[in-house]
């Protein structure tokens, strides 16, 4: 275990310091940060003079130089807008963008897995015809229609749910400020939520299902039926056990990507949140947000990708940790 931790620790840093690289290399094609910063008024030698007090005509070896030797303190340059420091103004935005997450996962783990199952176990019945209709449905609509379909059913139609913002938080032990311990921020999690969870649940059911059915056939399920086990403990004790590994596999990397998408959800319901901020630092050229956000989502994916890793083993003990880090 400490060999594969120290090997993935290795990966991990190779890989935040390819992002980072790429990061750092395309700010220059996102525009001119001193127009945001000082208008149109100021004249073209003042201009110049700002960009060379800032550095950003230095060459691109000794800008990146700079950036690496504060990354490596935890300084990611400092915020051209909120004037502060970029990694801190994202780690504010941080726990919005984790609570979509959470509550997306919870409904793609409710849904798919019972779902998945049933289609396994009953392939010809209509509802599984159904939800396999409805699954290609669901892969087939971009989550921003999801959304706005969701708003204008729900909040405007029916007037159920909000249609924005956070709604009521909590604060958590004075860290944190959470929409989960209080009734108007679960409503606004709704819509959000379940937005978030569209593109991924039509996956995760087909997924589910097709290992399902597989587990089905193996030779421990039949003795395990023949056995005299119940139904229920047969499927979701011996047959889904056995289905987590690829199911892992996927989900590790689309938690990932809803940490990406995140930013289509959170433009529509107006969500204060990681993705949000990174539009409108694209919008105003906040080049040191852009990279810092980058960096973190990169962040979120080796951590990710190694927690999943570490699951392989509790899972399946024959899983041989350190082999598969190399």
């Amino acid at each position: 275990m400490l060999l594969f931790l120290f090997r993935r620790l290795v990966q991990g840093l190779a890989v935040m310091f390819v992002i980072s690289l790429i990061s750092f290399s395309i700010q220059d094609n996102l525009g001119d940060p001193l127009r945001e910063m000082v208008g149109q008024s100021v004249s073209e030698a003042e201009r110049q003079a700002l960009r060379e007090e800032m550095g950003l005509n230095d060459p691109f070896l000794a800008q990146y130089g700079r950036f690496i030797s504060k990354a490596v303190r935890g300084d990611l340059g400092t915020s051209y807008f909120f004037k502060e420091p970029a990694l801190q103004v994202i780690m504010d935005k941080l726990p919005a963008t984790l609570e979509l997450v959470f509550g997306a996962t919870l409904l793609i783990v409710f849904i798919s897995v019972p779902s998945g199952v049933y289609c396994a176990i009953r392939p010809n019945s209509w509802l599984t015809r159904l939800i396999l209709g409805v699954s290609i449905l669901g892969i087939s609509i971009p989550v921003f229609l999801t959304a706005i379909f969701c708003i204008y059913l729900f909040s405007i139609e029916l007037g159920w749910l909000p249609s924005y913002g956070r709604g009521e938080l909590v604060s958590v032990f004075g860290l944190w400020e959470s929409g989960y311990f209080s009734k108007d921020g679960i409503l606004h999690l709704v819509l959000p939520c379940f937005a978030l969870a569209s593109i991924m649940l039509p996956l995760f059911i087909r997924l589910i299902r097709s290992e399902m059915v597989e587990a089905l056939h193996t030779e421990y399920v039949k003795f395990a039926k023949a056995k005299g086990l119940r139904k229920v403990r047969v499927y979701f004790v011996h047959a889904l056990k056995n289905t987590m590994l690829p199911v892992l596999t996927v989900g590790g990397v689309q938690i990932g990507t809803m940490v990406a998408y995140t930013i289509l959800t959170e433009s529509v319901f107006q969500w204060p949140g990681m993705g949000f901020l990174f539009l409108e630092a694209v919008h105003r050229v906040d080049t040191p947000l852009i990279v810092a956000y980058l960096i973190v989502v990169g962040g979120i994916f080796v951590i990710v990708n190694t927690l999943v890793d570490i699951l392989y083993g509790l899972i399946n003990p024959t899983v041989n940790l350190a082999r598969t880090a190399q």
